[in-house]
């Protein structure tokens, strides 16, 4: 397929089966890395939540062919398009492609070097393989939520980014570029089976260490860094802010200690659990005398490991990523900017596509598409404008 892209993808054409959470941010993230990501949806295709244009992300830097996949003859022109592609991506149910007759077994028959990568909630076989979920039940399964919380109460929800983008699209990307490294010896594709759940599991790898050692206990809020040493939380300051503390090792406590000021007696028994509701009520009722950004000024240029919690908005707005470059603006939208950075590649801004874009004609251009058969499936409905 032609590309015309730059970064240290260009040239890897991806074929992306529409659909929700992680396996779009991968395609996503395969595009801002200089991929030509083709995307697939379905003529009813939902689109949850259902956002405009500008902040839909799952439809930004790829070009969308609507395709109605009850038509044979679709599924035919769709074979034709995995057999130049590289990568595959597709996040449905277990059987569901192969019943499309887009199975692995299809897809190698007519591109045995397709990277042919999956993405499920617990994998393509076991006993959960056909159920569904979303992030909240695969960190359940896993056994990451129960970690997750306060002390006596009820585990929390961490946002959708542990199973669906840690341990599901970055997992996928994971895998997506390890296949892709071993194709280079034996000229072969291969099936990446990413499970959120494994991937959640996988993240929550050290934390079994530790349980296994005897450093860590199933007692939610327990442990040194959920939420139990005073010296790793959060605490409210005097306008309703908070700060982040996580001054775990002694250098950085002392340091935190001093500038707070933190009683000596206490600021010299770190680790003695005795103290540490002592210290706590110390540290909040000292946290609370002064604003968020007061506490700011205060740490600014210290190894006190104090951060101000700021919202989204404020993230982006803030000097130390304005300087950094670490959020970008495309159009009306406010978003993080591409990484990890590369010091010689240059990544790709996804945006939403032009009108024109959407055109069979634009894409044929992209992506090497046979004019006179894309319009006969035009015609006859299996491809949508």
């Amino acid at each position: 397929m032609a590309s015309g892209r730059s970064g240290p993808l260009a040239d890897l054409a991806v074929i992306e089966m529409a659909g929700l959470g992680p396996a779009p941010f991968a395609a996503m993230f395969l595009s801002e890395m200089g991929a030509s990501v083709l995307c697939v949806e379905r003529v009813d295709q939902p689109r949850l939540p259902p956002l405009p244009a500008e902040f839909d992300l799952a439809r930004h830097g790829r070009a969308i062919l609507r395709v109605d996949l009850k038509r044979p003859g679709s599924v035919d022109f769709l074979l034709s398009l995995m057999g130049r592609a590289d990568v595959l991506i597709e996040g449905f149910r277990p059987g569901i492609m192969e019943r499309l007759g887009l199975g692995p077994d299809e897809v190698f028959a007519v591109n045995p070097a397709l990277v042919y990568a999956r993405m499920t909630g617990f994998g393509q076989d076991g006993p959960l393989s056909s159920r569904a979920g979303h992030d909240l039940t695969y960190l359940a399964w896993s056994g990451v939520l129960s970690t997750i919380g306060e002390k006596g109460r009820k585990p929390v929800p961490p946002l959708n980014l542990v199973a669906d983008y840690g341990g599901g699209a970055m997992f996928l990307i994971a895998g997506i570029l390890a296949a892709l490294v071993e194709r280079q010896r034996s000229g072969k594709g291969q099936v990446v089976d990413a499970a959120m759940v494994d991937g959640a599991s996988m993240l929550a790898a050290p934390t079994a260490a530790w349980l296994a050692a005897g450093l860590w206990t199933e007692d939610r809020g327990s442990n040194l860094i959920d939420g139990s040493a005073p010296f790793y939380d959060t605490y409210q300051t005097a306008d309703g802010g908070f700060v982040a503390v996580a001054c775990l090792e002694p250098k950085f406590f002392a340091e935190f200690a001093r500038l707070l000021p933190l009683d000596t007696r206490l600021a010299e028994r770190q680790y003695d659990r005795e103290t540490w509701q002592e210290m706590r009520a110390a540290i909040a009722a000292r946290l609370r005398e002064r604003s968020r950004d007061a506490w700011e000024r205060t740490f600014a240029g210290s190894d006190a490991c104090v951060a101000p919690v700021l919202t989204l908005a404020e993230a982006a707005a803030h000097p130390a990523n304005v300087a950094r470059r670490s959020h970008l603006r495309v159009g009306r939208l406010q978003r993080p900017s591409p990484a990890p950075r590369l010091s010689r590649s240059s990544l790709q801004v996804s945006a939403p596509l032009q009108a024109d874009e959407f055109e069979a004609s634009a894409i044929l251009a992209r992506f090497d598409i046979d004019r006179a058969k894309l319009e006969r499936l035009v015609a006859e409905g299996s491809i949508v404008e």
